[in-house]
């Protein structure tokens, strides 16, 4: 699911991270993925740096980052370019696929 969305809506990769940057599942090259994985918490404070920018604060600007709650465990969705619609469309399919079951009465 994660690999369909990055390439229909052109993002370099796509990465599923839980809130310490640990990377869960990941679309790209694993490198890409292992990286947004571990800036995802950074670009969520967004400390900002006014005196020298950093290869974080360059990495931080191209993210975007959508904070999930599923069954109780926070994650961390994020992806590099792309289209902001088709990461909230890549976290609905995450809350489905790994989200419980719930049994119908």
């Amino acid at each position: 699911m994660l690999d369909s969305v990055r390439s229909d809506s052109d993002f370099r990769a796509i990465a599923l991270a839980d809130g310490s940057g640990v990377l869960v599942a990941g679309a790209g090259a694993f490198s890409a993925c292992e990286e947004l994985a571990a800036f995802a918490p950074l670009a969520l404070s967004r400390v900002a740096n006014d005196i020298v920018p950093t290869r974080v604060d360059v990495a931080l600007r191209k993210m975007q980052v959508r904070r999930l709650t599923i069954d109780g465990i926070e994650v961390l969705l994020c992806g590099d370019g792309g289209e902001s619609d088709a990461l909230r469309k890549a976290a609905a399919g995450c809350a489905r696929i790994l989200g419980a079951r719930r049994q119908r009465a």
